[in-house]
């Protein structure tokens, strides 16, 4: 690995620590910045991702869990129904070629990019004009 590609993964591993932390999912900026700046190819782009989520994850954790900022009744549910979602999830990916692997992943960043723009903006808009009934 030559220096500005080490550069590069360490910029990229930084701003996707950020967009972690903040909770919005590094994996947005990971997986395309892994596939468009080292190319590794879209299996192990995803995998990184999967092992850049965990420690990244409980350093936010720990600091949302010391603001009181988690509803534990909600998330234990997710949590549990996301593990199912999760193990489903990996053997689909892991079934697909990595070409079509990348294309859904695109997708699912186009649409929710799309969402982001047209749906939860026009939402937000209409929840500032109406009183707020709760924070």
């Amino acid at each position: 690995m030559v220096n500005g590609e080490l550069i590069l993964l360490f910029l990229t591993g930084l701003y996707s620590g950020i967009i972690s932390g903040v909770g919005i999912g590094g994996g947005t900026i990971l997986i395309p910045a892994l596939v468009l700046l080292v190319n590794p190819g879209q299996h192990i782009a995803q995998s990184v991702n999967l092992f850049f989520f965990v420690p990244t994850a409980v350093i936010a954790l720990i600091v949302h869990v010391k603001k009181k900022r988690i509803d534990f009744r909600m998330a234990i549910p997710i949590i549990l129904f996301g593990l199912v979602g999760a193990a489903a999830g990996s053997k689909l990916a892991m079934s697909l070629p990595g070409s079509n692997l990348k294309k859904w992943f695109g997708l699912f960043l186009l649409l929710m990019g799309a969402y982001e723009l047209f749906v939860n903006g026009s939402t937000r808009k209409r929840r500032k004009q109406s009183p707020q009934t709760h924070q």
